[in-house]
């Protein structure tokens, strides 16, 4: 039996995704929570019968990358074990999954009042993350062999920085930094703080010495200050592919690893790409990335 509210199937299939399904449950729970904060869905209850039961489908409106099915599943079944109805859900398409309009995505089937109530939280975040998973596909599909990766921020959702972190790894992209104690980012103000590059750079090493320390540079001399100090990853902030390729040519002989940022957009993908430069650091994927369009149909 399942320690969370659904079956063993489903935690394995988050557990396999990189996913903890106590975080997983938390964020089911917050969803449907803020969703019931004013009473219970008094249309549902209204119009349907409470022995009522019948399947949806959750179908795909548009194309795109699909993110956080299990975790939409995973919705359905924490409010029917609050409601203590009896609902069963099958992952038809999975995580990674590239859809066209009318894909099947996931069928969920039981009391009819327990579906359309959970309707509303799965789909904000399937489709927000699915959203973070199809902007993450364009700029990998665009990077196809340049041999960079594009690279996620912290400029996240609150509350979800987990699975959207994960849904950019659903569209081929790689995660940067969880937070703010697993790596560390020498930025602009960390350098004005300390005086100079290799003295934030002392500061961090001294204060945690095996932390992976990445440094931002917005010149190719900061870039050298950073490579001599010991920078193991250097941001490469607001430069042209010409001086990216510079930089690169200073830190390609020394193993120490690269990331464009700073206001780079899809068209510009392959040209950065091309410099050498390891990551493209992308915020949007996180802070800009529009939803997909995903319905729940009630089958007649």
């Amino acid at each position: 039996m399942s320690t969370w509210p659904w079956p063993s199937e489903l935690t394995i299939a988050l557990e396999d995704a990189g996913l903890d399904p106590a975080h997983v449950h938390e964020v089911a729970t917050r969803t449907l929570d803020e969703d019931l904060s004013w009473g219970p869905d008094v249309t549902t209850e209204a119009t349907l019968d409470a022995d009522a039961r019948g399947t949806a489908d959750v179908v795909a409106r548009q194309p795109g990358c699909l993110a956080g099915v299990p975790v939409a599943a995973a919705v359905v079944y924490t409010l029917a074990a609050r409601q203590g109805t009896d609902v069963s859900v099958e992952l038809v398409a999975a995580d990674g999954d590239r859809v066209s309009p009318g894909d099947p995505v996931l069928t969920a089937t039981g009391p009819l009042r327990t579906l359309l109530t959970a309707e509303r939280s799965m789909l904000n975040l399937l489709c927000q993350l699915s959203g973070v998973a199809t902007g993450t596909a364009a700029w990998a599909d665009a990077l196809t062999g340049t041999g960079a990766k594009v690279r996620d921020t912290r400029k996240t959702v609150p509350g979800l920085r987990v699975l959207q972190k994960y849904a950019v790894r659903c569209g081929g992209g790689v995660n940067h930094r969880l937070g703010l104690g697993d790596a560390a980012l020498i930025k602009d103000n960390h350098v004005a703080g300390a005086g100079s590059v290799s003295a934030a750079y002392a500061a961090v090493k001294a204060h945690a010495p095996t932390i992976e320390v990445e440094v931002e540079c917005d010149t190719v001399e900061q870039v050298r200050e950073a490579v001599e100090a010991g920078a193991d990853l250097i941001l490469l902030d607001n430069m042209s592919p010409d001086v990216l390729r510079e930089a690169v040519a200073i830190t390609g002989p020394r193993g120490v690893r690269t990331e464009a940022s700073g206001g780079l957009v899809l068209a510009d993908a392959a040209a950065v790409g091309a410099t050498g430069v390891d990551y493209i650091s992308v915020g949007a994927l996180t802070h800009s990335s529009v939803v997909l369009d995903l319905g729940f149909d009630l089958r007649a």
